[in-house]
């Protein structure tokens, strides 16, 4: 919001554009900042060019009346006369277009029409122009590329993503550190997710059996519907996310599932890291080049959770009762939650010195990762300080009680036991050993030289 309002302050105006998922929070932020501005917010859809225009005549005409009785042959000149009423006006905006791409993709010259207008009668009013839209593929097609119409004229470029993990609480009212993890495990950073499970309270599995494994549910067919929604349509990249979400990670694991040559899934996997519906995930130390140990999960916490969860057992859900859904959910929870809690630890490395953490206070510390190589042990947290002193190696551990002196004495020996990590990777740096834990029991003794982290520490960064 606050480098949308920046445009705002620009005597020349200026173009925003946004883009990210559906359900991130587009609209919803567009919408406000249009009311704190007086702004106009119009959205195309999928009609005809002819029917778009009279749609967006219509829309402006709350602004400019009987602006929509006059019929407009095409969009060059629909847009010079919007220009020209709102420098006769002195009004500089926000004008606000959503779903940018359906005007793109049901009149291709539109983006070049719309650049023109940009450069010229747009800037010459002043005007705060701002274009959204969920087609990720389109609006970086539209944006990003050297050769893209819109290519260097936005002022302010927005990918928006899910919430950060830390906000969780203001969604869901008085809730700990531990459910906090719980409740991102399922919902992941997706605030159209929280609005329709906050109101169902603080009952878990209440809200993932009526919104998601009810064949009934809001949210059942939510990734087949998202999938569709993309233009062009993904739904052709569903049995990848299936074959993830079973367990293959490799891509030669992922093609045998498929029966299909390894060569050929290049393509889908990196449209759906595009989508940021997987990562794309290498041991510490590896070149982003490297392909050799390159596994690949699905990064999204909704997807996994509906992955694992739900796609292969929609049969079983229709015909069954809650407690059978429940029953088929509560089988999954603890390992979903393990695997988002190590995620969260992760994450949570390169901003733990904005909190009161002694292990943030050694860094600040590279973007951490998994360390994994043939049979040999694995570390779940893997990462360098900035000023290169430092190798930080981390157990993260998703226990169902807080933990004790007992219990942190157990998983410190565990992880020193594995040594460190291959001399080329550690070199002469100091080497850093700490254990993430959800809780800590009050009165609990820390093991000497290990640093303790848990849940409250990792969330109150991760905002």
């Amino acid at each position: 919001m606050e480098r949308l309002d920046a445009l705002i302050a620009r005597t020349e105006g200026g173009l925003a554009v946004l883009w990210g998922r559906r359900r991130v929070g587009k609209t919803r932020l567009l919408l406000e900042w249009s009311s704190r501005h007086q702004g106009l917010y119009t959205v195309a859809d999928e009609s005809a060019s002819t029917v778009q225009r009279t749609y967006f005549a219509r829309a402006v005409a709350n602004r400019f009346p009987e602006f929509d009785e006059v019929t407009y042959p095409d969009w060059h000149a629909l847009l010079r006369r919007l220009s020209g009423r709102c420098q006769a006006a002195e009004w500089r905006g926000p004008l606000i277009i959503d779903e940018f791409p359906y005007l793109v993709a049901a009149n291709p010259p539109f983006a070049s029409i719309f650049q023109n207008w940009l450069d010229r009668d747009a800037r010459s009013a002043g005007l705060v122009v701002a274009v959204a839209g969920s087609s990720q593929r389109m609006m970086q097609g539209i944006v990003l590329e050297a050769n893209a119409p819109l290519f260097g004229r936005a002022a302010e470029l927005i990918e928006l993503r899910p919430l950060l993990p830390g906000y969780v609480a203001d969604a869901f009212e008085a809730v700990g550190p531990r459910r906090a993890v719980e409740l991102y495990a399922v919902w992941g950073g997706i605030p159209r997710y929280w609005e329709l499970a906050s109101p169902l309270g603080r009952d878990l599995d209440q809200a993932v059996d009526r919104l998601v494994l009810d064949p009934l549910g809001p949210l059942h067919r939510e990734p087949d519907r998202l999938l569709l929604e993309e233009s062009p349509p993904a739904v052709s990249l569903r049995p990848l996310l299936d074959v993830i979400g079973a367990g293959a990670n490799r891509v030669s694991e992922i093609a045998r599932r498929l029966g299909q040559p390894a060569t050929s899934l290049s393509r889908p996997l990196a449209r759906l890291v595009q989508l940021g519906l997987v990562k794309r995930e290498l041991p510490y130390g590896e070149s982003e080049k490297s392909s050799k140990l390159a596994v690949y999960r699905i990064a999204d916490p909704f997807f996994r959770f509906w992955f694992c969860t739900v796609a292969s057992r929609r049969s079983l859900f229709v015909g069954s009762p809650a407690e059978t859904r429940v029953a088929v959910w509560q089988e999954r929870r603890t390992s979903l939650e393990s695997e988002t809690w190590e995620e969260l630890c992760r994450t949570g490395v390169s901003y733990l010195h904005r909190g009161e953490n002694a292990l943030g206070r050694l860094g600040p510390w590279e973007p951490a990762r998994r360390y994994w190589k043939g049979s040999g042990p694995e570390w779940d947290v893997v990462a360098a300080s900035l000023d290169g002193k430092r190798l930080l190696l981390g157990e993260a551990k998703w226990l169902s009680e807080p933990a004790d002196s007992s219990m942190l004495s157990g998983i410190a020996a565990g992880l020193t036991r594995k040594g460190n990590i291959p001399v080329s990777l550690a070199g002469n740096r100091e080497v850093v050993w700490a254990v993430f834990v959800p809780e800590l029991r009050r009165g609990s003794r820390l093991p000497a030289g290990v640093h303790t982290v848990d849940a409250a520490s990792v969330l109150s960064c991760l905002r």
